[in-house]
């Protein structure tokens, strides 16, 4: 099976889907001027706007909602296999994956709050949502659907499960079994929660998972911030082919990077705007933007934070194509988390191991639960008009199941299934959107439109042509009818 799937990954992520990542990134960027840099102060100070309400959850719990989902095991495990492959120049197309990628991930969060829908007394969004109302083609939008509740409901889970596992076998001999059910139990109590056990668990644990492994990242730099100068030369010269020793695979440098930047911050790959759907805004835009400033937590910072511990310790390898070393820093440790636990190891002795096992436990285990709603809110888009009950039950034991066989299965098995899950969402998600761009860019130039009149931007669909935006439209009728204007108070319902 193995070989199968990975036959089908080369034509998943064939150049194509590199160019079309990068390519997406750079014209989003572009065509908005790089709000990325532009709006980096605004991303800041909506992160903290916002409150929650009966249907919707606030802009912070969105975002910790979609970070539960995009730091996880790419952002340990991701770098490790990226440098392996790619050598230290993936970094540096991470790097860009994430700079870009803040453009796109504006484009999609934003118009899955154009196009959300209050399904069951819950904010319901995604790309389904906005193919379906956007470009009006309902085949494409339950296929994507469709393969959304399989990659994040059955494909991608178990790279989360065999992460943790496996880290934890090697810091503390667990057998990967115990592992499996333990985390299966754990699992279940919060997807039988709801959304609002999900947000909840998510804000308390996400910025606190984070916050810790970065500081720890941070304590490694210190520790060794003469050789900092150096690695950041390594990862430059190494990303434009300039170094001796890895300039002679600067493709699969981008390969890499590109593949394990999009894995990690999932900018494009149309994961993140389901979450930034429910939050409680009074303008699409403005979640988009808070959207945008979680890819810079996710790989700027992050995934930054690992690369730095296993390039400045010295604790990787590197393979050529062929699989011959080109760079050995580590004997007898396989590609993936055994990297960091061995480099924080060799630096914390006693320490370093079990905290990267424990990082890990929390970074895959909020993953999972970040995946199950959005192949929830899939689910959901599928029953909008006919109800079946057994999908959501089928979702829950699929999920468990899947949990428990990425904690037995290998990595190779359990990665190159969840590449196929993320590369063929991308391939979706980014042709929607770039065929959907002038919705967002309305939305941005409408919002900016409205700050320089000192206004608190209110998004108002059909003053910009939008269509098919009901529940913004239902939203504006109401509220002129509570302000005595009822002249729109006719599309109420």
């Amino acid at each position: 099976m193995n070989e199968l799937v990975t036959a089908i990954n080369g034509v998943v992520w064939s150049p194509a889907l590199i160019a079309l990542c990068l390519g997406a990134g750079l014209y989003f960027s572009i065509r908005s001027r790089f709000l990325q840099v532009r709006h980096f102060g605004e991303m800041l100070r909506l992160m903290w706007k916002g409150k929650s309400s009966d249907q919707g959850v606030s802009s912070f719990q969105a975002l910790t909602m979609t970070l539960a989902g995009r730091v996880g095991t790419g952002n340990i495990a991701g770098v490790a296999t990226a440098i392996t492959f790619g050598g230290p120049g993936a970094v540096f197309w991470m790097w860009m994956v994430a700079f870009l990628g803040a453009s796109s991930a504006f484009v999609e969060s934003t118009l899955g709050q154009v196009y959300k829908e209050s399904v069951d007394k819950q904010f319901r969004g995604g790309p389904a949502f906005y193919i379906e109302k956007g470009l009006g083609i309902k085949w494409y939008a339950v296929v994507f659907a469709i393969t959304t509740i399989l990659a994040t409901g059955v494909l991608l889970p178990g790279v989360q499960a065999n992460a943790m596992a496996e880290s934890l076998k090697t810091a503390a001999g667990v057998d990967t079994a115990y592992t499996g059910v333990v985390l299966a139990a754990v699992l279940a109590f919060i997807i039988f929660g709801g959304v609002k056990r999900i947000a909840r668990f998510a804000e308390f644990v996400v910025p606190f998972m984070a916050l810790g492994y970065i500081l720890v990242a941070c304590a490694i730099i210190a520790m060794n911030l003469e050789k900092l100068p150096g690695v950041l030369s390594l990862i430059f010269t190494s990303a434009f082919g300039t170094d001796a020793a890895f300039g002679a695979i600067i493709g699969m440098a981008i390969m890499w990077g590109v593949k394990r930047g999009v894995y990690s911050n999932e900018a494009g790959q149309g994961t993140g705007p389901h979450a930034s759907s429910a939050a409680e805004v009074s303008h699409p835009a403005k979640q988009g933007l808070v959207q945008g400033f979680s890819v810079y937590i996710d790989t700027l910072f992050v995934c930054s934070a690992t690369a730095f511990m296993l390039l400045i310790t010295g604790q990787y390898n590197v393979e050529a194509p062929d699989g011959t070393p080109m760079f050995v820093g580590v004997q007898g440790v396989a590609s993936g988390p055994g990297y960091v636990q061995t480099a924080l190891e060799n630096v914390l002795p006693g320490f370093g191991s079990m905290f990267v096992a424990i990082a890990l436990m929390f970074f895959a285990g909020t993953t999972i639960v970040a995946y199950y709603y959005i192949a929830e809110t899939n689910i959901a888009y599928l029953n909008r008009t006919t109800k079946r009950p057994w999908m959501g039950v089928l979702l829950k034991l699929a999920m468990i199941g899947a949990t428990i066989y990425g904690a037995l299965k290998t990595a190779d098995v359990a990665w190159a299934l969840g590449d196929l899950g993320v590369g063929l969402m991308a391939w979706l998600n980014l042709i929607a959107i770039l065929l959907m761009r002038d919705v967002a860019f309305k939305c941005l130039r409408d919002y900016e439109a409205q700050k320089k009149l000192g206004k608190d931007p209110v998004f108002d669909p059909a003053a910009l042509g939008i269509k098919n935006a009901h529940f913004w439209e239902q939203r504006v009728a109401l509220d002129k009818q509570k302000s005595g204007d009822p002249a729109k108070a006719d599309i109420i319902g």
